[in-house]
């Protein structure tokens, strides 16, 4: 019996990879020597999603996820709006005034790309957008403290909560919700002080009646 190939026809399959487009993104920086940080960096897209670092300037960079919420992204890319996504913008002030750290704020958006410069601003928008920024780098920053004492300064840890306590009722941070696994974990422990555990209670019982 013979035997009967059959010439099957070949399909060629092209896979075009779907690349998703990129998140428009916002980041500051502030770099002022001798200062705690000597260098730091908030970066977020308009999903709220973003990273922060924080570091001596000799230091290598360490940045951290973080996820704010969808409200206060909303906010940070409508103040950028108005501030024309930084598009040749000069934001410096013609007076003499102190250092207060070389602020950069950079917007991205694909290949487009806008930063500007400034120690201190006169700009309202500005100054309201660096504020909110600064505001959220200062609760990462207590975030970061709280884990320090955490591993290795336990008896510091009622210090630094209460400082906490403190800075929300000077009203001067946003986004405290970040601190919230991190005061699940000291409330919870026995190995911290009783004191540690309550303040992290209440604190945390502030961020919720707040939200």
């Amino acid at each position: 019996m013979a035997t009967v190939f059959l010439a099957l026809p070949t399909q060629v399959c092209i896979l075009r990879a779907q690349v998703a487009p990129a998140v428009p993104r916002i980041t500051f920086t502030k770099i002022l020597k001798g200062s705690s940080p000597e260098y730091m960096a908030l970066s977020i897209d308009a999903n709220g999603k973003g990273t922060y670092d924080s570091h001596k300037l000799e230091d290598p960079p360490a940045p951290r996820a973080l996820q704010i919420s969808a409200g206060t992204a909303a906010r940070i890319f409508s103040m950028a709006e108005s501030l024309n996504f930084f598009r040749s913008l000069q934001l410096d002030t013609h007076h003499k005034v102190a250092n207060m750290g070389l602020k950069t704020l950079t917007y991205e958006d694909g290949k487009e790309i806008y930063k500007v410069q400034y120690n201190y601003t006169e700009n309202r928008a500005a100054q309201q957008l660096t504020e909110m920024l600064e505001k959220i780098s200062s609760v990462e920053e207590r975030i970061a403290q709280l884990e320090y004492a955490m591993k290795y300064d336990h008896l510091g840890l009622p210090e630094i909560l209460r400082e906490i306590q403190e800075g929300m009722s000077d009203h001067n941070f946003m986004e405290t919700a970040l601190m919230i696994p991190t005061l699940e974990k000291i409330s919870t422990d026995p190995h911290f002080l009783h004191l540690a555990q309550s303040r992290a209670q209440e604190i945390m019982q502030r961020i919720q009646e707040n939200k």
